[in-house]
Formats: C-alpha cells, sequence, structure tokens
C-alpha cells in the first residue's frame, strides 16, 4: 500500500509540480489497463512488470535479530511507473525507476534512494528468471527447479551512505492475495489494485555498518502490488502494517485517510497453516497512542492495533521512532515490537503527514 508516496516522487522526476502530493493516484488514467474483477494471475509472469499499467513494485521489509540479541529492520523496494500507456524501448522507454533502501537500528535509521530512466539496463525486472535491479541494488531469485516458484528463494542487497546489507530469503509458506482472490478495493468508490504477498520468509544474512559487519536472522514479508487509479481524490494518505505473531499468524492491514469521509481499511488475516480470510471495510481499527517529533512533525509512533474477529487487541511501538525515509517524497517506514492480546513484531508504514 505505497502508492501515493511513489506517484508524488515521480512527478519530482517528470518535473511536474507535487502539489496534487498524495492525491495523485485518484487522477483518471485515461489509456492504461485498470484492474478488473475477478483477478485472474499467471505465474511466474506476473512476478515481472506490467507495463500496461501505470504503477507497480516489489517492496520487502524484514525483522531482523543480530547474535547479542539486538533487532535491526531493513527495507527494499522496487517501483515501476509508466509515463504513456505504450511501452517505446531503449532511449526513448516510458517507464520509470525509483528505489529506497533503510536499514533501522534501535539508536539509528539509514536510507537511500536510486532513481533511473527504463530501456538501457539501468533498471528493471524480468520474471524468468526473476531478477530485480536497480544499479547495484537487487533482488534476484536462487530457485534452481522451473517447478517451483520463483520468490521461494530470493538474494536481496543494497547499500548506502553508512549502510549495506546482504540478505538471503527462504519462503516456507504460499503466497496470499489480498481482498478478492487479489483484487484489492482501495476506497468506497471501488478504486483497486492487483495486491497479493509472500509473508512466510526465513532470513540469513549480514548487515553493514559503521562499527562492521553483523550476522542477522530474522523473517521477511514482499508485497507485490500494481494498478493504475487505485485511490480516490480525496484520499489523502495512509498507515499500513505487516505483522507477524508469536504464535504463526500474521496480519496485513492499512487505513486510508481520507479527506472528506471516515477512513477506508482493509485487512488480511493469515493463519500459521497459510490459509487466509480478506476482511472488509471497517473490520480492522488502528488508533494513534502516541506520537513522537520526527523531522518536524508529529508523527504517530504507538498504535493500538484492533481485529476483534480474531481477537486480537495489540499495541505496536517502532523499535526507533526516528525511522524516517529521508528521500524525495519523505515518510515514515520501520519495525514495530507488539505487546497485548498477542506479541510479535512487524513493520509500520505511514505517509501523508505533513
Amino acid at each position: 500500500m505505497r502508492l501515493s508516496l511513489y506517484t508524488a516522487a515521480l512527478c519530482l522526476i517528470m518535473g511536474q509540480a507535487s502539489a496534487q502530493g498524495f492525491a495523485g493516484l485518484g487522477t483518471e488514467a485515461a489509456g492504461f489497463a485498470i484492474p478488473q474483477s475477478p483477478a485472474i494471475f499467471d505465474f511466474p509472469t506476473d512476478h515481472g512488470p506490467h507495463p500496461e499499467y501505470r504503477i507497480e513494485w516489489w517492496y520487502l521489509t524484514a525483522n531482523l535479530t543480530g547474535p547479542d540479541g539486538t533487532p535491526y529492520g531493513a527495507q527494499w523496494t522496487l517501483f515501476r511507473s509508466a509515463l504513456t500507456p505504450n511501452d517505446p524501448q531503449g532511449w526513448e522507454a516510458s517507464q520509470l525507476w525509483m528505489a529506497h533502501a533503510g536499514l533501522t537500528t534501535p539508536g539509528g535509521h539509514h536510507s537511500a534512494e536510486r532513481l533511473a530512466r527504463g530501456g538501457i539496463g539501468q533498471a528493471g525486472v524480468t520474471a524468468a528468471p526473476f531478477a530485480a535491479w536497480i544499479d547495484d541494488w537487487s533482488m534476484k531469485s536462487t530457485v534452481a527447479a522451473t517447478t517451483t516458484d520463483a520468490l521461494d528463494a530470493l538474494q536481496v542487497t543494497a547499500r548506502g551512505e553508512g549502510f549495506a546489507y546482504d540478505l538471503a530469503l527462504a519462503a516456507t509458506g504460499p503466497l496470499i492475495f489480498h481482498g478478492e482472490a487479489g483484487y484489492s478495493v482501495k476506497s468506497a468508490q471501488g478504486q483497486a489494485s492487483y495486491y497479493y504477498s509472500q509473508p512466510f520468509y526465513r532470513v540469513s544474512g549480514s548487515l553493514t555498518l559503521p562499527d562492521g559487519a553483523i550476522p542477522v536472522t530474522g523473517t521477511a514479508w514482499l508485497d507485490r502490488e500494481w494498478s493504475s487509479q487505485p485511490l480516490s481524490q480525496t484520499q489523502e494518505g495512509w498507515d499500513w502494517v505487516s505483522l507477524q505473531l508469536d504464535d504463526g499468524a500474521r496480519l496485513m492491514g492499512f487505513t486510508l485517510r481520507d479527506s472528506t469521509a471516515a477512513p477506508f481499511t482493509a485487512a488480511t488475516w493469515i493463519a500459521p497453516d497459510g490459509t487466509s480470510q480478506s476482511l472488509p471495510d471497517g473490520a480492522l481499527t488502528m488508533t494513534p497512542l502516541a506520537t513522537s517529533r520526527v523531522a518536524a512533525r508529529e508523527i504517530p509512533t504507538t498504535w493500538r492495533i484492533e481485529l476483534p474477529e480474531r481477537g486480537l487487541d495489540v499495541t505496536a511501538t517502532a523499535l526507533n521512532p526516528q525511522s524516517w525515509m529521508d528521500v524525495s517524497i519523505p515518510y515514515w517506514e520501520g519495525p514495530v515490537t507488539l505487546t497485548g492480546s498477542h506479541t510479535g513484531r512487524g513493520y509500520l508504514e505511514m505517509t501523508g503527514y505533513d
């Protein structure tokens, strides 16, 4: 659910005014494909790009632990946006690419950004073999057998000023499809995207910080989403979580804030065995409990998250309240710990807090 921060950043790349900000994905998408229900997926092709749609991303977050028990968080994201519905090649290519990398520690937060124009090999995604890259950042499949899903095993690398990471991911469960079997509605007016996740990764690898290399293990969550006009014109930001509970269950949930109406919510409950249930608008409640002063803004960094249908009532607390992504269009993203009816950890993303 990282739609509008991406659109706003791409406005900068294209030299357009960014005044419309987080309403950018409520604009008309003439000529581009629009998601339809029922969703029909074709793998491994759909792990790759969909240039007929305006916006798309490959988005990984990881909750990690060092050998002394110190918690860390890592983020790797590649966004694609089409300037036009057609897809010329070479220097005339209409695809824009943007990537973000983040690394969070209890006492610090690092972020970096890369930008590219598609068509000349600097950035892109291939479905078979699966590979996503921009410059020297990459997310590549290490699966050898064609009968195995291409996202089941990945190697992910990125680096920025003062940090780097190299992580190996192995999935222990199935892909999860949000909304109506992957058709994810985002507003009362019916805007939607195609949205699925791989939330079952086990992770091993290393982080590099100014004090040296740190071996880590943990869990990770990969989101795949694409659309052309997924938000309404009055939606102006969101709060999104992916939670991994200690009992093996998982939860994806988001609240889309609206300037003229009540927030729109959606959630997916994932059982330990990989079965899932998508929950409608209103089933999930996210209530800010405390704020922190971050980049001259008041940002809610402690949340109460309730899903009564599943007996969930937890408090999500930021590992580091200063997890600010200092990129073209800045936003907050970082790991959280959970207490209350369930324990665990996860990731929180917040946009539109000006």
